[in-house]
Formats: C-alpha cells, sequence, structure tokens
C-alpha cells in the first residue's frame, strides 16, 4: 500500500514469517524486503514497517525546506507525538530543525530527536549537492533530549583483518555510555579498500529487528545481502542507497564486489549490543 502527501510518499510492509520467506522467489523477496527509491530530490519517502513498528526513510531537501508530517500509520497529529526519530546524513551539508531550533549536519553526522519533538524540517545547504538525510524512527515511551552527534564522537572500533577481507571500522552513535533512546540503536560500518564482507561470522537476534542501508557503493558495484533463517538462507543483490528489512529471526550479512558503507539500526526489547544469537559458519546452508 501506497500513499502521498504534499512532500512525503509513504507505504507500509506486514511482517513476513520465515516458513513464507523460504518459499519466495526473487520479485517476492525484494517486494517485501528491499527499499529503494529512498532518496529522491525534493521528497520524503517512508516505509512503515510491521517489524517492531520501525520507519525506514529519506528526505533530500532543494531549494526549499521539506517538513516532517504525520503519516496515516502514526495516528497522531505530528509525526512524533508517541516516536523517536534518529537522522543520519549521507550527502551534502544541511540542516535539520525541531522545536525551533536548527541542527547542521556535515556527512555521517547523527541527530537524534525524542518523543515530543514539533515542527521538524529539512534543508540542504547546497541545492546543487543535497543533504541525503537517512531517517529511522520507532515508537517511543519516554522523552529524551535531542542530541547532535559528529561521526568523530561516535564510539569507535576497528576489527577484522585484510586476510579475511573484513578489515573495519564500527561507529557506534547509541551505547550504553552515550545518547539514551527508548529502543533505537544505530550505527555506521565502513569497509576498508580490498575489504567486503559484512557481519561474518553472523548471528540472529529474535528480540530486536534491524534495517541495513548500504551506501558508497560505485554505481557499477552491488552487495549480495543474506539473509533468512541459518539453514535456509536467501539473498537479495543491493545496489547504492538502497535498503533491506531482517526480520530477527534472519541473518543479515552481506558481501560486495567492492568496499561499502552502511548503517545499521535496530528496534525492539533491548539495546544490548551483545544480545546475539551467533551462527557457526559450519551451520549455514
Amino acid at each position: 500500500m501506497t500513499q502521498s502527501h504534499p512532500h512525503t510518499d509513504f507505504t507500509s510492509r506486514f511482517a513476513i514469517d520465515p516458513v513464507a520467506a523460504a518459499s519466495m522467489g526473487t520479485d517476492e523477496l525484494r517486494h517485501n524486503f528491499h527499499i529503494d527509491d529512498l532518496f529522491q530530490q525534493g521528497r520524503i519517502s517512508l516505509t512503515y514497517t510491521h517489524y517492531d513498528r520501525m520507519i525506514v526513510g529519506g528526505a533530500v531537501p532543494a531549494a526549499a525546506q521539506l517538513p516532517l508530517e504525520a503519516i496515516k500509520p502514526t495516528g497522531t497529529k505530528n509525526f512524533l507525538d508517541r516516536r523517536e526519530l534518529i537522522i543520519v546524513n549521507i550527502g551534502g551539508a544541511g540542516s535539520v530543525t525541531a522545536n525551533g531550533e536548527a541542527h547542521k549536519l556535515q556527512a555521517r553526522d547523527m541527530l537524534y530527536l525524542g518523543m515530543g519533538s514539533t515542527d521538524v524540517a529539512f534543508a540542504s545547504a547546497d541545492e546543487g549537492a543535497p543533504a541525503k538525510f537517512y531517517l529511522l524512527s520507532a515508537p517511543a515511551h519516554h522523552t529524551y533530549p535531542n542530541r547532535l552527534i559528529r561521526i568523530g564522537d561516535a564510539k569507535r572500533l576497528d576489527l577484522g583483518s585484510k586476510e579475511t577481507c573484513n578489515e573495519r571500522s564500527i561507529f557506534q552513535f547509541i551505547h550504553a555510555d552515550g545518547v539514551k533512546t527508548c529502543q533505537l540503536v544505530v550505527g555506521l560500518t565502513q569497509l576498508a579498500p580490498g575489504s567486503v564482507w559484512n557481519t561474518i561470522p553472523c548471528h540472529v537476534h529474535d528480540r530486536r529487528m534491524e534495517a541495513y542501508l548500504y551506501f558508497d557503493l560505485p554505481e557499477t558495484a552491488r552487495v549480495f545481502h543474506f539473509m533468512g533463517e541459518p539453514d535456509e538462507t536467501r539473498h537479495l543483490v543491493m545496489a547504492n542507497e538502497e535498503a533491506v528489512l531482517s526480520p530477527g529471526w534472519s541473518i543479515h550479512s552481506g558481501a560486495g564486489t567492492s568496499n561499502y558503507a552502511f548503517i545499521w539500526a535496530m528496534a525492539g526489547d533491548n539495546v544490548d549490543y551483545t544480545d546475539v544469537d551467533p551462527v557457526p559458519l559450519g551451520e549455514l546452508r
């Protein structure tokens, strides 16, 4: 189901169980789990999912500001009346206004907006090199303060190696000693040149869902994103600036034809990074 507002397009995705997913062909898998057209100039594009009620979206302001409008599934007058929001800029310089305060975001900066924030709008510093705001929203039960986190202020972990093709830097925007949220957890991973694998060995975490946005991928390159139950895997071919939904029962891993970056976001029952169920490589099928 797709509906449109003056500046906003939104669609809904129903939750899919693992038995149904295992019987799907390529087109059905892409229809249910793949998200494209996130970043359209002068538009806000939202996907309301029935996995922990996560909303995944993109906003690309051009000459004019783009207001964040409530959509029917939120059931509220304002978008954030009962929700929280994380915004990550993957484009040119821009700003986000909320509650009358403007926050300037450079590439890879993140802004957290707590429940109850109003008058949210997006702007680009230069229409010729517009900001590309990646949006992640989940229901909230408490109002935490709005916070801007520069990429340089994120908690950084350098992991992997060239020998295993997974040398990477992980930037944790949300963690136990940093910004507080109700349930959103978001971070960014950058793979080093020559490295292509992410999230191997893989895992599942039934207590929360996840969404991946792949970006900084050359136009001619692709990422093969692996999903499904560990003994019944499938794959989706991902291009630059495309997202994929990962239910709690599914693995979420990938390998690219080039190095790339991706933003991972979770919502659900906990915010503990280590609360996962590892899947040994020998058990994958």
